[in-house]
């Protein structure tokens, strides 16, 4: 594989820190066809003018958020735009100390599209809609920018966006604020339209502030920043985007909210969130979460608590190991199989090689012996993740670079490597024993 250096450096030092790398998944991507195809699914429905609400559920480690990230780059292929935000005790779905609020900000912030896959894309956005609207107004009219009446056609078309907007929760609002930016983007007003983005940002403390300098008197709050992502994904559409994915990771931190009370509230938006998806309330919208197994289906403090959502999203009774319904709410990630396990590890060998200038000397038979002496520790097959094992590889693809004349056999048979892994695997038993206490 001929992987620029600039990703296979990305790709590499994110894995060994335990981190999904933002590019360069395709080039690591094994397994997961089954899921990939079933949210896929949900995108086209999500383009047509529908939406959708998943959870994706494993262990730490077990590729949640790979999966989330490889998501998030096929539908930016595909013209979306993406929102996600990693849940923390700070960023909550509701609160009371602008928790929600915190979420709606680190959402709007990571807002992505093809051309800014690394967030920050709402201006780009906003100036990309109003420019694309005068391309279209010339194109059509055959006018120049600069001829009579050019600008009242571009208005006209600007307004019929703006107006179509109006009759949601707080649409009225929201197109006055499109206005405002519209009018000073023509202006060259870029003190007007940087405040315009800021109240879009979610960043005006109080509707004093907001009046002063835009004349509104409403700011996004913890209790409605929902109901301003539901305005983005329409507007978003009429702007020339085929839909909006938000991605909401970590669920285990509304899982370890020690207040009941406050956990409850966290599971009521989930469940008004799922409700508007599925029946027909949000549109061009879909909605993936992602969290452990303790997570959700703890039924006295995970989402199954909640009795409105565990009716909605436990099992039925068809559904056994090997027969799975992709599309239900819950997508429950299975592991890798030790065969996906062996082709990711032999492409990580190529790209690790490709980026520090070598002629790989791992052999296929290297490749199966660290894979089978990773799963033939006790409890592997039940407690192993493809983290472990993935940092386990680059480091044993470090040592074998700076240190040529090690023997490969002799580093993985060795009594040394065979303890570290058992000591690892009983430290983090116990870390998981100590969590669930």
């Amino acid at each position: 594989m001929k992987i620029p250096k600039r990703i296979a450096s990305a790709v590499i030092n994110s894995l060994k820190g335990g981190v999904v790398p933002r590019i360069g998944l395709p080039y690591i991507a094994v397994g997961r066809e089954n899921e990939i195809n079933a949210l896929l699914h949900d995108v086209d429905i999500i383009a047509d003018g529908g939406a959708a609400f998943r959870f994706i559920v494993g262990k730490y480690g077990s590729g949640k958020s790979f999966l989330l990230q490889t998501i998030r780059n096929y539908v930016m292929d595909r013209n979306f735009v993406v929102l996600d935000a990693d849940l923390s005790p700070e960023r909550r779905l509701q609160g009371t100390k602008g928790q929600g609020l915190a979420t709606y900000k680190e959402l709007i912030r990571n807002m992505s599209t093809k051309t800014r896959p690394e967030g920050g894309a709402l201006t780009l956005i906003l100036d990309r809609w109003i420019s694309g609207v005068q391309n279209e107004t010339a194109a059509e009219s055959g006018l120049s920018p600069d001829a009579p009446g050019f600008s009242a056609l571009v208005e006209k078309k600007i307004f019929a966006v703006i107006n179509s907007l109006n009759e949601m929760v707080h649409g009225f609002d929201f197109a006055r604020l499109l206005t405002l930016y519209y009018r000073s983007y023509i202006n060259g007003d870029d003190e007007k339209k940087s405040m315009v983005v800021k109240w879009f940002r979610g960043e005006y403390t109080n509707k004093t502030e907001a009046r002063t300098e835009l004349g509104v008197n409403i700011v996004i709050t913890d209790d409605d920043w929902y109901e301003y992502i539901k305005l983005f994904a329409f507007f978003l559409k009429q702007a020339g985007y085929s839909g909006m994915l938000v991605l909401i990771d970590e669920l285990v931190n509304i899982y370890k909210i020690p207040n009941g009370i406050t956990r409850q509230y966290n599971y009521e938006k989930i469940l008004a969130m799922y409700n508007d998806a599925l029946q027909g309330k949000a549109r061009y919208m879909g909605i993936i979460m992602g969290g452990t197994p303790q997570c959700v289906e703890d039924t006295r403090r995970g989402i199954y608590s909640y009795e409105a959502l565990r009716s909605r999203l436990a099992e039925g009774r068809f559904g056994r190991e090997g027969v799975k319904d992709m599309l239900a709410p819950v997508i429950r990630l299975s592991p890798l199989t030790y065969e996906e396990m062996l082709v990711l590890v032999e492409k990580l060998a190529d790209i690790h090689a490709g980026l520090f200038d070598y002629e790989r000397t791992l052999t296929q038979d290297d490749l199966i012996d660290f894979i089978k002496i990773e799963y033939g520790r006790i409890g592997a097959d039940t407690n192993i993740t493809p983290r472990e094992v993935i940092r386990d590889f680059i480091e044993l693809l470090d040592i074998i670079y700076q240190n040529p004349s090690v023997k490969v056999k002799e580093l993985l048979g060795s009594q040394e490597f065979r303890y570290a892994e058992t000591e690892k695997e009983e430290k983090t038993d116990g870390d998981f024993a100590e969590f669930e206490l």
